[in-house]
Formats: C-alpha cells, sequence, structure tokens
C-alpha cells in the first residue's frame, strides 16, 4: 500500500465545480513533491459549506489503484 499526504484548500464554489462534473480529476502536489492525480469524486465526502480544507491521505494499492482518501487533520 502506497500512501501520499497533502493540503487541499477550495472554496465552496470551486468545489461544486468538482462536485457537478466540471472536472473529473483533481491534481495535488504531495508532501515530498511529487503530483498526484485522482478522481474528484472522492472529495465529494469532504465538501462543506465552506468548501473543502484540511490534510489529507491518499491510500493507493501498489499497482495505483485507488484504496481511500481519508482527512487526517
Amino acid at each position: 500500500m502506497t500512501e501520499y499526504y497533502f493540503n487541499i484548500r477550495l472554496s465552496y464554489n470551486e468545489c461544486m465545480d468538482y462536485y457537478h462534473g466540471r472536472y473529473s480529476s483533481l491534481q495535488v502536489v504531495e508532501d515530498s513533491g511529487k503530483t498526484i492525480r485522482f478522481a474528484a469524486t472522492h472529495l465529494r465526502p469532504f465538501i462543506s459549506s465552506i468548501g473543502i480544507r484540511g490534510r489529507f491521505r491518499l491510500l493507493l494499492t501498489p499497482e495505483n489503484k485507488f484504496i481511500r482518501l481519508e482527512r487526517v487533520a
């Protein structure tokens, strides 16, 4: 299993673009500088009235298949 840690800060309006499918994926830079892209649908559980703000952990299989995205702070 591979873990990536990163921060996300998106406004509510930016989140709605992802939520409604205007964008299919999100690209983030994890702590060591590697660029990671994953499906925007995985953000839906984390959207609040202020958008998304926080630190996250992305878990992938050794084949880079999605396992889960979780808020860690």
